[in-house]
């Protein structure tokens, strides 16, 4: 691997990756409208000659494809070119300060997608004989269903894949699975100044998530689970006691934690609080459930990241990704899923996102070394 991967390295241009990073950055791409993105990825991808295929997920929304070396490849780098919706329209795009670059999704994860492409078109300088097998996915919808990486799967399962996501560039072979839960209490509506009357469907919500908190299970020193109130909306009519709120919450388990077991232990606290909550109307949908994982660290990804991390003079040690990604989706498809990227989770999705330009970079090296190995 060593002569290829240096004259893979030599060919991975800082510049153009800066310039890649901003302008992904500058496309505006929620979850749903991400086809100005792949636009713009396909353009970039079809200098290298190399054939990029859409991906159809429905209308007007389709995954970018393609794969270089010999045969179907076995390992893919993946990432996904949607992100949350812009916390202001006005400030989502690129600023550059120090190497440090702020804005939308320049973590989660425009980041890893553009050290990917910088990768791939690094890779693609080698004659057709030294091309590694190799695919780059980039997928729609992951901040939303997966429903771009679902898509994928029903027609490949590649052995190994690398995800992109935000892990500050420490290697995760261990992930937290996830759960999603709707609660939604009904009332009686009254005018405000008459609350006796009615039933007030905010406050039933809130004895039901405090018996949630004060039960073991939710107990998040134990760092087994954890426990987030995510959403929470009320009926809106004026000056009434509203009769209908919703809530949405997620749950993080550690990988050697079981949803099932999660889930009839959250239902025995929900039949306690019917039980014990005078007038309570409650509904409960169980509307998104993954398992976590673990990957044994004896396998072929670990010696190549043991040789490149060194070379790059970052830090290896190996964390778990406690946040929901299409790595649990792979894995349930048997894939075997390394999240890996720049940028880091505690400030993804909010107003000071951001990534460095020396871990998007390192990152473009890591992935043209696995790609390699």
């Amino acid at each position: 691997m060593g002569t290829r991967l240096e004259q893979v390295w030599d060919a991975i241009d800082p510049q153009r990756l800066r310039r890649t990073l901003m302008e992904m950055i500058d496309i505006y791409s929620p979850s749903g409208k991400e086809e100005d993105i792949q636009l713009y990825l396909e353009e970039l991808l079809a200098q290298t000659g190399i054939e990029v295929r859409r991906q159809e997920v429905e209308d007007e929304r389709y995954n970018l494809v393609t794969t270089m070396g010999p045969g179907e490849p076995s390992f893919y780098l993946v990432g996904h070119v949607d992100t949350v919706a812009a916390w202001d329209i006005e400030e989502y795009a690129a600023v550059e300060e120090w190497g440090v670059v702020r804005g939308l999704g320049s973590a989660d994860m425009k980041g890893g997608c553009a050290a990917m492409v910088e990768a791939w078109l690094a890779l693609a300088t080698l004659s057709e004989a030294e091309r590694p097998s190799l695919g780059l996915l980039l997928v729609v919808g992951e901040e939303e269903n997966g429903d771009g990486s679902l898509r994928f799967l029903q027609d490949c399962c590649p052995e190994w894949v690398v995800i992109g996501e935000p892990t500050s560039m420490l290697p995760a072979f261990r992930h937290y699975g996830y759960m999603e839960v709707a609660l939604v209490t009904q009332g009686r509506r009254i005018h405000s100044s008459l609350p006796e009357l009615g039933h007030n469907a905010i406050e039933s919500m809130l004895r039901v998530l405090l018996q949630l908190e004060r039960s073991p299970l939710f107990d998040q020193e134990a760092a087994r689970l954890v426990y987030s109130i995510r959403e929470m909306s009320s009926s809106q009519a004026g000056f009434v006691v509203p009769d209908r709120c919703e809530t949405l919450i997620d749950l993080h388990l550690s990988p050697d934690v079981d949803p099932g077991e999660v889930r009839k232990e959250f239902e025995k606290v929900l039949a306690k609080a019917r039980s014990t909550v005078t007038g309570l109307d409650l509904e409960a949908s169980f509307d998104f459930e993954a398992g976590g994982y673990t990957l044994e660290l004896q396998n072929p990804l670990v010696e190549i990241l043991e040789d490149a991390f060194p070379r790059l003079n970052l830090p290896l040690d190996f964390v778990p990704f406690r946040s929901h990604s299409d790595g649990n989706l792979f894995f349930q498809a048997g894939s075997k899923p390394l999240i890996l990227g720049p940028g880091s989770l505690e400030t993804a999705h909010t107003a000071e996102e951001q990534t460095s330009l020396a871990e998007v970079e390192a990152a473009a090296r890591i992935y043209a070394a696995l790609a390699l190995g």
